[in-house]
């Protein structure tokens, strides 16, 4: 098996490096990531610059690893031109849970989103960060259980992954869709100029079976994801209540 893995935090980030080790106990592994961290990038690429790669400026043991100027999409693009025949991306692992509402502005998973687009399995992993950094050596037989049934099913499919920090089962889970409140934090710089942050906080208590939910109760939640954003509920409503005429030619 070949193994493209990336992230969004950075080259330099501890996660990849621990995902990169696990990784290798599956097939033979590339490391292309961003040379800074790219967190909340979303799907973004780039399109007005060229992208350009060097070697790793840390070591990946027995491991060849890159960093691009560019965003986690971007690696994932070209990784895979410059090294054919990628079996699967994996993405992360994230310093930071993402989870519901942030599945849509994640670095992380768009990595992996990149990966189904070129019809090739993403799977995208995260962890919870706080005052201190996650324990990679305690996570890792649970992200090598986790790797092992994912790799092991056909196809171009999508997954997003998220371990508590002391995991004490698996779920398979649906994502929260539950509101977000987004806020607005003014400060000062030392210089007395004004900055902002933005942060979100949920509304509503995490719902049962949801990604959510089951960090928030120590399971590791796995997620199968789509690219189909359609909402096919809502579009057979509109086509049997109010269906289009056909347009008369000029």
């Amino acid at each position: 098996m070949r193994i493209l893995v990336t992230n969004d935090d950075g080259i330099y980030s501890p996660g990849i490096a621990a995902l990169a080790k696990i990784a290798s106990n599956f097939g033979e592994v590339t490391v292309v990531a961003p040379d800074v961290e790219q967190s909340s990038m979303g799907h973004a690429v780039t399109h007005s610059r060229p992208l350009s790669y060097k070697k790793s400026p840390i070591e990946f043991p027995g491991i060849n690893a890159y960093r691009v100027n560019g965003t986690p999409a971007d690696c994932v693009a070209l990784g895979t031109h410059l090294y054919h025949h990628i079996d699967v991306v994996l993405s992360g692992i994230n310093m930071g849970t993402n989870l519901g509402n942030s599945m849509w502005h994640s670095g992380t998973l768009a990595a992996a989103k990149q990966a189904v687009l070129l019809g090739i399995k993403g799977i995208a992993l995260s962890t919870p960060v706080g005052k201190s950094e996650p324990d990679f050596d305690l996570l890792a037989p649970y992200v090598q259980q986790v790797l092992a049934q994912l790799l092991k099913r056909t196809g171009p499919s999508l997954y997003n992954v998220n371990f508590p920090n002391h995991p004490k089962g698996i779920a398979w889970t649906k994502q929260s869709v539950r509101l977000y409140d987004g806020t607005i934090i003014p400060g000062t710089d030392p210089l007395g100029r004004k900055h902002y942050w933005f942060t979100v906080t949920p509304l509503e208590p995490a719902e049962k079976g949801t990604d959510r939910w089951a960090v928030e109760n120590s399971y590791i939640s796995v997620t199968p994801l789509r690219l189909d954003l359609t909402d096919e509920v809502k579009l057979q409503e509109l086509e049997k209540t109010y269906p289009w005429e056909v347009l008369a030619s000029s």
